[in-house]
């Protein structure tokens, strides 16, 4: 249960990012709004993953996973320019990921 509350909160980690960026400086009521719920969320759904996860894995998760989709989304919705070091270093990042999340399997009995 606990990679799945960390996919959630990396959810709303996205979610944040994008809506702080439209928010222009939180001059806009909407995406403030959204960028303060949205924050919360992602704190708090990363708090229950981290009943089970450690800190260090639950973090890195968070944050990568939130800048992979940022990064996805701001290009589809802001029109952000994507070049091939930007995809190379997201990919190093979903990698760093999924080395994350297979080490977080307990060890096979011997």
């Amino acid at each position: 249960m606990a990679w799945i509350h960390l996919l959630i909160a990396a959810v709303f980690e996205v979610v944040f990012a994008l809506a702080t960026n439209a928010s222009e400086g939180f001059t806009q009521l909407g995406p403030s709004l959204l960028t303060v719920g949205a924050a919360a969320g992602g704190i708090f759904f990363l708090s229950l993953a981290l009943r089970t996860l450690d800190v260090g894995v639950g973090y890195t998760v968070w944050t990568g996973i939130g800048s992979v989709g940022t990064v996805v989304f701001g290009t589809l919705l802001f029109q952000e320019h994507v070049n091939t070091w930007k995809v190379l270093a997201f990919l190093l990042i979903i990698g760093g990921v999924l080395g994350l999340k297979l080490s977080d399997r307990p060890a096979a009995a011997a």
